[in-house]
């Protein structure tokens, strides 16, 4: 019948398929099975009246099905449509032409459709239609329109702004409700709120705040006061008309959670503006955002600490929020909503950001337990902004402590490993800040927290790669985390940054520096040269030149590898094995003051040594071989040493004690007691003797001169020039190494030492009796001091200072010899 010639028969057709359709979903679809919607696409353009109206109904009722509207896209129908909104039309084909539009104005397409096709212009005029239903089917249309940027600019053009302002005062909350939500979006444009704001905008939507039968409607026009009061203009418009006093009064007071989350948000929308940040402190926002922090609602909570955020710019603002707000906030930080619980960090990161007050304040209202439970939060904005409140914490040192003491280097492992660069960049720079304490370091170290920092130095973000710099630099200031961040790698991540001119920054070269000189082992083998300002102590050794990227194995790796023909290492120990003890590990060792290296002792337990027996021994003895000489007289310089306050008589009896242990309790002693170097009794000596005869002497130059002649007096004396071939060192150290049945060897033991043995001794005992001298490796074996002593004054001149000059010292072939850095005869020495 919709083919049919008659207009009557179109129309009745038309009408009852209209009635057909309106029962629901599955007629529609089974009318659109049937075929109906070709024919009804071109009966909406009928010259008939009459048919034209009864065909834009089942239109505008059909549309709102989705395969429907699917259809009627492919048919392009929306032309046909738009011109049914001519003004010449019956009221009743704009309602449903609008009705029409607005179901396909849903979809992407459709809208651009409608834009392109002219749709916005009669929409904007049937704003002002005197039929309700044409009015809210032509402003739903334009909500959805007006989601594209095109569309709001057009709104605009086409002043729209007037006609939906007097929707707002329509008797039907639906319209009302259409038009605020059109608002919600348009006032997105500074353009719209500026006409929003000349038109009186701001009147209307705060008559409907002050009306309370209009309460489903406040949460839509506090949305679009949020827009409205990024303005500073509109800010100080409401400020004089005493609105924004009623805004933050309303927020306060009323009990609609919407209503408070929506109040918090527009706080904070005009808090991103400095004048308006001004203007919300003089009205005493902290008093609203602060009861808005106590709400039961999680949308509420979370929207005033984000204003509390903004508004923590204002340095007025945020010294009042550290009096009355941090303790709400910190409650926060433990809420079971994820969304709350990142406001709330993200808050209190910017209050304590150059507030010491405030950090403060956090401590004392017990934040500090909280900020570390969350660094295993589940979003990654808590996690960063909780380190960094504790990193600004960190700056005062009895806060820092504080954190250190409720295992802040365990917790913070975790989030080290995180992907997210944000994490990664803020719990570096907490690990720099917390670091500054060796128990920090122990503890993270302890942790395993040091392999995911270096991981960071891998990183391409920029400020990832300069914290985890920090951090290492940081952690590296002992020489325990310094050794351990070299074997993890870092020391050459480090190198090849610093190579780099894009990828190097401020701290990666004192990441390094500070890596090298907590691990000056490492150091020279690398760089080939110690200043005076790296003091060698006990458990140095000297491995040799070592190339860039080679890993030097740590002392005691190296003692327990086989003997071989390599250089051997060169070890600096004068610590004996009781001082060598922590006095925690003393403490723990109930046998601490007895002799476990006792023959009769060892003999209990041949599959382990003693702290005081070296691997070298244990290899000894598992082998049936007899103690070096070495080993024994290390063993009687503790048995010596350990019996102070002990009576002679008492040692057996110990002795027997032990003894008499059980084999499996005597290993588990054993197991406990850490691994120490052989103790070089020898150096020790040295060390003594220079330290009576050579620092009473009244010069730094005689002093120099009579250490140099002390230690070749140690290392076989002055040679001739032309019998250097002659002096057998060589033979000599390998003598050693079989003697300890090791590769690495303690200096005091060398009798024959050639010049990188001199040089070495010298700066050993240089450094242990205070004279400044530096230690570099030259080529082939060679290796020498250069200390640095001003001249006499000329003859003649007194009370003249001159500058030091650097000499090196001749170790070798005349004891004590000066020579002046660059002179030919100290080019010699350095070289063959």
């Amino acid at each position: 019948m919709l083919n049919s010639p008659e207009e009557e028969v179109l129309a009745k057709a038309c009408d009852a398929i209209y009635k057909f359709a309106s029962k629901g979903d599955e007629n529609k679809v089974t009318l659109l099975g049937l075929g109906a919607v070709e024919p009804l696409f071109k009966l909406v353009s009928h010259e008939d009246p009459l048919v034209r109206r009864n065909a834009t109904m089942v239109f505008g009722i059909m549309a709102s099905n989705n395969e429907v509207k699917k259809l009627l896209r492919e048919l392009d129908v929306t032309n046909s449509v738009i011109a049914r909104l001519a003004p010449e039309e019956d009221i009743v084909v704009h309602e449903f032409a609008s009705l029409c539009l607005a179901h396909m104005a849903v979809e992407y397409t459709s809208k651009v459709q409608i834009f392109e096709q002219g749709g916005l212009e009669p929409l904007i005029r049937l704003l002002s239609s005197p039929d309700p239903d044409v009015k809210k089917n032509s402003v739903e249309c334009i909500y959805h329109l007006v989601q594209d940027f095109q569309s709001r600019a057009a709104v605009r053009e086409l002043n729209a702004i007037p006609a939906l302002l007097e929707l707002l005062k329509s008797e039907y909350p639906v319209i009302q409700s259409l038009a605020l939500k059109t608002f919600g979006v348009i006032s997105n444009d500074r353009e719209s709120r500026i006409i929003l704001r000349e038109n009186q905008g701001l009147d209307h939507l705060f008559k409907i705040l002050e009306t309370k039968e209009f309460n489903d409607l406040h949460v839509e026009a506090l949305s679009v006061v949020a827009n409205c009061l990024e303005d500073v203009d509109t800010m100080q418009l409401i400020q004089q008309t005493v609105g924004l006093k009623k805004l933050l009064s309303f927020a306060e007071m009323s009990t609609i959670p919407d209503i408070q989350k929506n109040a918090a948000k527009a706080i904070a929308k005009a808090a991103y503006d400095p004048e308006n940040r001004k203007i919300l402190h003089e009205e005493e926002v902290e008093k609203c955002l602060v009861t808005l922090l106590g709400t039961d609602n999680d949308g509420a909570k979370a929207a005033a600490a984000q204003a509390i955020s903004a508004m923590c710019e204002n340095l007025a603002s945020k010294d009042v929020f550290g009096i009355q707000g941090i303790p709400q906030l910190i409650q926060l930080l433990s809420s079971d909503n994820e969304e709350v619980k990142e406001a709330a960090a993200i808050a209190l990161a910017n209050l304590t950001t150059a507030s010491p007050s405030n950090a403060n304040a956090v401590a004392e209202a017990e934040g500090i337990e909280p900020l570390i439970n969350v660094l295993s939060a589940k979003r990654d904005g808590t996690v960063a902004n909780a380190a960094t409140v504790l990193t600004n914490m960190a700056t005062q040192e009895p806060l820092r402590l504080s954190i250190q003491s409720h295992g802040v280097m365990n917790a913070i492992v975790e989030p080290l490993q995180s992907t997210n660069s944000l994490v990664q960049s803020k719990v570096a720079l907490a690990v720099a800040a917390l670091g500054c304490d060796i128990d920090a370091r122990t503890e993270l170290r302890n942790a395993s927290g040091l392999e995911p920092l270096v991981k960071l130095l891998h990183s391409k973000n920029d400020e990832v790669r300069r914290n985890a710099c920090w951090a290492v630099m940081v952690c590296a200031t002992d020489e325990l985390t310094a050794v351990e961040l070299c074997r993890l790698g870092a020391l050459d991540i480090l190198e090849e940054i610093n190579l780099s001119t894009g990828r190097k920054n401020n701290f990666s070269e004192g990441a390094l520096d500070k890596l090298l000189d907590n691990n000056l082992s490492q150091k020279y083998s690398q760089m080939g040269y110690l200043s005076s300002s790296n003091i060698i102590t006990d458990g140095f050794y000297d491995y040799g030149q070592v190339k860039p990227g080679v890993k030097l194995l740590s002392l005691e790796e190296l003692s327990t590898q086989e003997l071989n023909d390599h250089r051997a290492i060169i070890l600096v120990n004068a610590k004996s094995p009781e001082v060598a003890l922590s006095a925690e590990e003393k403490s723990q060792d109930p046998y601490y003051g007895r002799t476990p290296s006792s023959s009769s002792f060892r003999k209990s337990s041949k599959e382990r040594a003693s702290a005081v027996v070296s691997p070298v021994e244990e290899k000894q003895e598992s082998s049936g071989r007899s103690p070096s000489s070495l080993s024994k007289s290390s063993t009687r310089e503790k048995g010596s040493r350990k019996g102070k306050g002990k009576k002679e008589e008492e040692k057996p009896k110990e002795e027997e004690e032990l003894q008499a242990m059980p084999k499996v309790q005597q290993e588990l002693i054993l197991e406990k007691l850490p691994w120490l170097p052989p103790f070089d009794s020898i150096l020790l000596d040295y060390i003594t003797d220079a330290s009576k005869t050579i620092l009473p002497l009244t010069t730094a130059k005689e002093q120099v001169v009579a250490l140099a002649q002390f230690v070749a007096d140690k290392m076989g004396g002055p040679i001739e020039r032309n019998k250097l071939h002659e002096f057998s060192w060589e033979l000599h150290i390998s003598e050693i190494e079989f003697e300890l049945k090791c590769n690495v060897v303690p200096i005091g033991k060398i009798k024959k030492g050639t010049f990188y043995h001199r040089a070495l001794l010298y700066k050993v005992i240089a450094d242990r009796i205070g004279i400044g001298c530096s230690l570099v490796r030259g080529e082939y074996g060679r290796a020498w001091n250069e200390v640095k002593l001003v001249d006499d004054s000329p003859q003649g001149i007194t009370g003249l200072l001159l500058p030091p000059q650097v000499y090196i010292v001749d170790l070798m072939y005349q004891s004590g010899c000066l020579m002046k850095q660059g002179s030919a005869e100290a080019d010699h020495y350095q070289r063959i």
